[in-house]
């Protein structure tokens, strides 16, 4: 798996290098939206944590035609997850909240279906997450508790400061100005390397943490 993802950026890399990029042509902008994230295997009850990302992208010609671009953003990221998991109302954990927040940065291809001014758009590409700060409330796991870290001395609920993810878009672009954009970050770090030692009926604890994030928002790019 490894080698494939590493084979993958390689390619990433070397299709970015031989491109025709225009960087005099570049364009900025700012963004932001709403994110909904979740951090699969890592806590019982499970359930979605709602937040917010917003930044500045820059849009970087690839071609003479006006329709490839690579946008590279700078962000905060709110992600991580809660335990409102809808049938686990009552049960200790449910109101806890797991707040990762990042400074993220990605590096998209993205592509305009056409060279029409106002069009629909894709894109893709890896994101860089650092970690800026990591709140904890409510916790239904004794990890979080500082009273009770001694009794459980090689398990820590720390969140990684650092988070590589896929991230996968759609959107429109009205007059290449004003853009509207659905995302999907997949996690492929494991965001609670100190949960991994976990043991008890849940077989899914001894399995990688991976860190989800859904995000709908807006951008608006100068001319």
């Amino acid at each position: 798996m490894k080698i494939k993802l590493f084979a993958a950026a390689a390619l990433f890399a070397t299709s970015l290098l031989s491109a025709q990029i225009d960087f005099r042509s570049t364009r900025f902008g700012l963004t932001g939206g709403a994110t909904i994230s979740r951090v699969s295997n890592a806590h019982n009850p499970s359930g979605p944590r709602y937040s917010f990302y917003g930044g500045a992208l820059a849009l970087i010609p690839v071609d003479n035609n006006d329709q490839f671009y690579i946008q590279t953003e700078v962000e905060y990221l709110g992600a991580g997850e809660s335990g409102k998991d809808k049938d686990a109302k009552g049960a200790t954990g449910y109101n806890a909240i797991y707040a990762n927040n990042y400074i993220s940065v990605p590096i998209y291809f993205k592509g305009y279906f056409s060279e029409a001014e106002s069009e629909f758009f894709a894109l893709a590409g890896p994101k860089f997450n650092f970690l800026v700060s990591q709140k904890v409330s409510d916790p239904g796991k004794p990890f979080y508790v500082p009273e009770q870290l001694e009794e459980y001395p090689d398990l820590n609920g720390k969140a990684s400061s650092f988070n590589l993810a896929i991230g996968l878009g759609i959107g429109f672009s009205y007059k290449r100005m004003l853009e509207v954009t659905a995302r999907y970050d997949l996690g492929l770090s494991n965001t609670y390397k100190g949960l991994m030692g976990e043991l008890n009926a849940d077989p899914n604890t001894a399995k990688k943490k991976s860190e989800q994030v859904f995000s709908v928002g807006l951008s608006y790019i100068f001319q």
